[in-house]
């Protein structure tokens, strides 16, 4: 029987990834994400990012980057997501021990950059006053 509530790292542009509880059905898990869902597999262990399957088309703000082995942006995530146990026929809960680990990795929010033809993604704390160039 499929969880009715499932344990998350919910990510949101702007702010501190967290451990959140959220309604573990089709529609629960559209409300987090604004809008269809799409799951992506970026981790070796059975963890998937659940995010909003038009999040860039639709415009949404810039949220996470995810990267490769050494440090390379492969992509960038757009609006809401979460991250859940993908082991099963369904979505799940994550285990104590990964939400810790998940929320440590993606803790502070980024703000992205062109340089060049690369993306630079810049992590910052919330509430940090902007710095200006003089």
């Amino acid at each position: 029987m499929a969880e009715q509530t499932m344990k998350v790292v919910l990510l949101e542009p702007g702010r501190q990834a967290r451990a959140a509880e959220i309604d573990a059905s089709l529609e629960g898990m559209q409300e987090v994400v604004g809008g269809s869902i799409e799951a992506c597999y970026p981790f070796e262990e059975a963890v998937c990012l659940i995010c909003n399957e038009e999040g860039k088309l639709n415009g949404m703000p810039l949220n996470r980057a995810l990267r490769d082995e050494r440090g390379k942006i492969w992509d960038i995530i757009a609006g809401p997501c979460f991250l859940c146990d993908c082991s099963g026929e369904d979505f799940g809960s994550l285990s104590e021990e990964q939400i810790t680990r998940y929320r440590y990795q993606f803790l502070r929010p980024e703000k992205f950059f062109r340089w060049g033809d690369e993306i630079i993604a810049l992590p910052y704390t919330p509430g940090e006053p902007e710095r200006q160039e003089r």
